[in-house]
C-alpha cells in the first residue's frame, strides 16, 4: 500500500507516506487499495463525460461519483468488503453509461471517442484479484519514471476533489444540486484521467478544483439555510444534563435533524460533538427542546470522549477512528462511513439508536452549567458589517486574524492556540473547523459589543469567511489582500485541500499553512506555489514572529 493524503501520514528518513499496514489513520492494506481503485474507476465514469453534451446524464451516477469518493477521505470508511461492493456498482455503472453513450453517438451520427485508460479498466471479481490488480492504479503508480513533482501535482488535484466531493455530497443529502457542478468536475476527473504531466499545466488544473469548490460550498450554504434557517448568534450548554442521551459526531446536518426528529418525546437529549457543534445556532435545529448542546471537542479525542459518554455514539459521516472496547458496541456509522464490526444505519431508521440509548445509563446529574456562545456566519456578520467599520474606522479593531481548519494530534499546532490567545486586545480572531477547540473556551471579551472570537461554523463554512471578507474589501474599496486580515489555516485532509484551493483561486496571499506541509508537495511544486501566489509556508514555531509581522503590516 502507499497512501500520503493526510497530515498524519508517516515521514521518516526512509521515505513519506505509509507504506505498510494499518496507516497512521488505521486502514489496513485491502482497504488502501480497493480505496485506490474505486478512485480510478470514478475517473473511468468521468471519462464518458462526452455523453453528456448528448442527453446522456444519470443523475444517480452523479450522486455516486461524490459519494464514493467521500468514502475513501481520511478516517470515513475502513471497511474493505465495502469498497468491494462499491467497485462492483462503478463497473456496472461505468458500463450502463458507456453504452448509452454509444448509443446516443450513433442515434446522432457521430463517431463515439476511442476509450482508453480509467474508461477500460476492468475490475476483478475477487477481493485477492483486486489486490493485485492495485499497484497500477495506485496514487504513486509509475513514479520511478514519471517522477515525484508529477505525481505529486496530480494528488493535489485529486485530494481536492475528494473535498469537493465532500462538500457535495452534503449539499446533495439535502436535495441541492447544481447543473455547472458535475460537469466541471468529470471535466477535472477526465483530466487526471489523461495522465497529465506538465506541472504548470496541473497547478493551473488545482485553481479550476478551486473554482469548483467555491461553487460547492456556497451550494451547501444555501441548503443549509433554506433547510434549517441562518445561522443565529446562540448561547450552547457545553456541559451535560441529567438524562438519558445520543451523541452525535460528523458533519451532517440532515442525520442530526432525522435523529431529533426521531427522538422527539422519547425522553432523550441529542448533545452534538466536533464539527457538529454548528447545528446549535440553526433555528430549525435549536428548536428542538431535547437538542441539549455541544459536548467533547475535536476528533481526534474521541476515543477518551467517546468512553466516558454514557448512551450511543453516532458517526454521521466523517472523522471516525478505531473505536475502543468500552463504547465500539454502541457506535454506529451512517452514510459513507464504516468500520469492520461497528453496526451500520442505512435505511434512516434510528430505532436502534433509540434502544441503546433507553438501554444505557445516561447522565445521572447535572455538570456545572458550562455554554460558549457560536452562531457568527456570514448572515449574522453581514447584518452588523455597518458597526464593525466603524470600529476600524474609528481604530478600534486594528487587524483580523483567521485562524481557523483541522485538529490533528501534532503538538505543533499549538501554534493555532498560541495566535488567538496573543492576539491583541484590539483584533478580532474569526474561527472555523474544529481547530477552533483548542481555544474557542478562552475568554476574549468583546471590542464595542462585537465579540473578539467569531465561531464562523464548520470547516465547510469556509464560504462565509469569503463572504465576511469580500463585504469588508468592498466597504474599505481595497481588495482582500489589502485588508488588516492575516490567515491561519490548520490542515489535516482533503477538505482542507479543496478550501486551500479555493482561496488561492480567488487570489488570496499571504496564507500561512501548517502544521506541516502535504507531504505530495514536492520540493520543487512548494517553490512554484511560494512564486506564483506568495505563501508562507514555513511557521509552526513562529506564533509570535507571524503576529508581530502581521500587525507591522497592518500599520
Amino acid at each position: 500500500m502507499f497512501c500520503y493524503q493526510c497530515e498524519q501520514t508517516t515521514r521518516s528518513p526512509a521515505g513519506i507516506g505509509c507504506t505498510s499496514e494499518p496507516g497512521t489513520c488505521g486502514k489496513d492494506e485491502a482497504t488502501a487499495v480497493l480505496q485506490d481503485i474505486l478512485t480510478h474507476l470514478m475517473k473511468g465514469i468521468a471519462s464518458m463525460r462526452a455523453g453528456r453534451a448528448m442527453g446522456v446524464a444519470d443523475r444517480r451516477t452523479d450522486d455516486f461519483i461524490f459519494y464514493g469518493l467521500f468514502t475513501t477521505l481520511t478516517n470515513v470508511n475502513f471497511t474493505a468488503t465495502r469498497f468491494v461492493h462499491l467497485i462492483q456498482e462503478a463497473s456496472k455503472r461505468r458500463e450502463r453509461i458507456k453504452l448509452l453513450y454509444e448509443e446516443a453517438a450513433r442515434e446522432q451520427g457521430k463517431t463515439p471517442e476511442i476509450l482508453s485508460g480509467p474508461a477500460l479498466f476492468q475490475p476483478a471479481d475477487s477481493l485477492e484479484q483486486l489486490l493485485r490488480q492495485a499497484p497500477s492504479v495506485a496514487i504513486n503508480a509509475d513514479v520511478e519514471h514519471l517522477g515525484s513533482d508529477v505525481i505529486g501535482a496530480r494528488a493535489l488535484i485529486l485530494y481536492g476533489m475528494k473535498g469537493v466531493a465532500l462538500i457535495a455530497q452534503h449539499a446533495r443529502v439535502l436535495g441541492y444540486q447544481s447543473d455547472e457542478v458535475m460537469p466541471q468536475a468529470e471535466e477535472i476527473l477526465d483530466y487526471l484521467a489523461s495522465n497529465p504531466t506538465d506541472l504548470d499545466e496541473m497547478l493551473e488544473e488545482s485553481l479550476e478544483v478551486g473554482r469548483l469548490n467555491l461553487k460547492v460550498m456556497e451550494l451547501l450554504d444555501v441548503a443549509n439555510t433554506d433547510s434549517f434557517g441562518a445561522q443565529e448568534i446562540t448561547s450552547v450548554r457545553i456541559s451535560p444534563i441529567q438524562g438519558k442521551a445520543i451523541l452525535v459526531s460528523g458533519h451532517d446536518l440532515h442525520d442530526l435533524k432525522q435523529i431529533l426528529e426521531q427522538t422527539k418525546d422519547q425522553g432523550i437529549n441529542v448533545y452534538t460533538h466536533g464539527e457538529m457543534l454548528p447545528a446549535n445556532a440553526y433555528p430549525l435545529l435549536k428548536a428542538y427542546p431535547h437538542l441539549a448542546g455541544n459536548l467533547g471537542g475535536a476528533w481526534q479525542d474521541q476515543q477518551r470522549e467517546f468512553a466516558d459518554f454514557p448512551g450511543p455514539i453516532v458517526m454521521t459521516s466523517n472523522c471516525i477512528i478505531e473505536p475502543g472496547r468500552s463504547y465500539k458496541n454502541r457506535i454506529f456509522t451512517l452514510g459513507p462511513v464504516g468500520w469492520p464490526g461497528v453496526r451500520h444505519i442505512d435505511n434512516g431508521d434510528f430505532t436502534p439508536v433509540i434502544q441503546a440509548a433507553k438501554a444505557l445509563p445516561g447522565f445521572t446529574a447535572d455538570a456545572k452549567e458550562q455554554r460558549i456562545t457560536i452562531g457568527f456566519g456570514h448572515h449574522t456578520l453581514l447584518g452588523v458589517a455597518d458597526k464593525i467599520v466603524d470600529a476600524v474606522k474609528h481604530g478600534d479593531i486594528r487587524h483580523f486574524f483567521l485562524v481557523g481548519g483541522c485538529d490533528g494530534v501534532s503538538p505543533a499546532r499549538n501554534y493555532f492556540t498560541e495566535v488567538a490567545d496573543n492576539a491583541p486586545a484590539d483584533s478580532v480572531v474569526m474561527t472555523l473547523g474544529c481547530g477552533k477547540y483548542r481555544f474557542n473556551k478562552h475568554e476574549f471579551g468583546d471590542i464595542g459589543g462585537i465579540p473578539r472570537l467569531l465561531d464562523i461554523g464548520q470547516c465547510n463554512d469556509a464560504h462565509s469567511a469569503i463572504r465576511v471578507a469580500g463585504a469588508l474589501a468592498e466597504a474599505f474599496n481595497c481588495g482582500v489582500n489589502d485588508l488588516p486580515l492575516s490567515i491561519m489555516l490548520s490542515w489535516f485532509e482533503q477538505k482542507a485541500t479543496a478550501i486551500h484551493l479555493s482561496l488561492l483561486a480567488l487570489g488570496i496571499k499571504g496564507i500561512k499553512l501548517g502544521p506541516t506541509l502535504p507531504a505530495y508537495l514536492t520540493p520543487t511544486l512548494v517553490q512554484k506555489l511560494q512564486s506564483r501566489f506568495d505563501l508562507d509556508l514555513d511557521l509552526i514555531g513562529e506564533a509570535q514572529a507571524d503576529l508581530q509581522a502581521a500587525l507591522a503590516h497592518t500599520a
